[in-house]
């Protein structure tokens, strides 16, 4: 159980660095002096397709990441580890 409380912790903290990195890259979009914040590229693969004749398949992953994201992940990971230490 232990463990259990402190990797749902760990997720929890890293889903919410993302999200309000996000949300804070789509508020600085287009505006001075922040909107450095909103810079970001895409990785990934756009799309792979497989045909078997039989089958057909595509399968594709693309990862948004901007600099906003980058810095609340950093700061996330500071805060879980300093109140999860005694998960």
């Amino acid at each position: 159980m232990e463990k259990f409380k402190k990797h749902f912790a760990f997720i929890f903290f890293m889903l919410a660095g993302i999200v309000l990195g996000g949300f804070l890259a789509y508020i600085c979009d287009g505006q001075p002096y922040v909107g450095w914040l909103a810079w970001g590229k895409d990785i990934g693969v756009e799309s792979l397709s497989i045909d078997l004749y039989v089958i057909r398949f595509s399968i594709g992953l693309m990862i948004h990441a901007t600099i906003s994201q980058i810095f609340t992940i950093a700061a996330a990971l500071i805060i879980f580890a300093k109140t999860c230490k005694g998960l």
